[in-house]
C-alpha cells in the first residue's frame, strides 16, 4: 500500500474550507468539478463528476475531516482508500495538511499529482480572487 502527504497554505479561516469541502455548492465551485457530499457523519459523497466516492468517517468542526475514498478506477475488489484532512488556522490563514493512505501500490503518484492539480492548484486560485 501507498500513502501520500501534502500540504498547502489558504489565506482563509479553517471554518471556511472546512464549511465548502463539505458542502455540494461550496466544493464544486472551489475545485469545478461536480459534488455532492455533506457535513453529517456516515454520510455518502461524490466529487469531481462522480469520479470519487467515499463516506465521512469522522468529523471534528474547522479542524478535521476523514473519509474512505475511492475513484472509479479502483478494483471493484480493492479496499477503500482513507483521506485525512487537518485544518490548522493561524492569523486567517490555514494550513491544510492531507494524508491520503491506503493506496494500491504504483498508485500513490497519480493520486498526488491529481491532488495537486485538482484540488490545491483550484483552490489556491478560488480563495485568492
Amino acid at each position: 500500500m501507498e500513502e501520500i502527504k501534502l500540504s498547502i497554505t489558504i489565506p482563509v479561516k479553517a471554518s471556511e474550507i472546512y464549511k465548502a469541502w463539505l458542502n455540494s455548492k461550496g466544493h464544486t465551485l472551489f475545485t469545478g468539478g461536480e459534488a455532492n457530499i455533506s457535513n453529517k457523519k456516515n454520510a455518502l459523497f461524490t466529487a469531481w463528476d462522480g469520479y470519487i466516492s467515499g463516506k465521512n468517517l469522522e468529523l471534528i468542526k474547522d479542524k478535521f475531516i476523514k473519509q474512505n475514498w475511492r475513484t472509479v478506477e479502483f478494483n471493484k475488489n480493492w479496499p477503500d482508500s482513507i483521506l485525512e484532512i487537518t485544518l490548522t488556522e493561524t492569523a486567517g490563514k490555514t494550513k491544510l495538511d492531507l494524508f491520503h493512505y491506503g493506496l494500491q501500490k504504483g498508485d500513490g503518484k497519480k493520486y498526488k499529482e491529481g491532488w495537486k492539480q485538482h484540488y490545491f492548484e483550484p483552490m489556491k486560485e478560488f480563495y485568492t480572487k
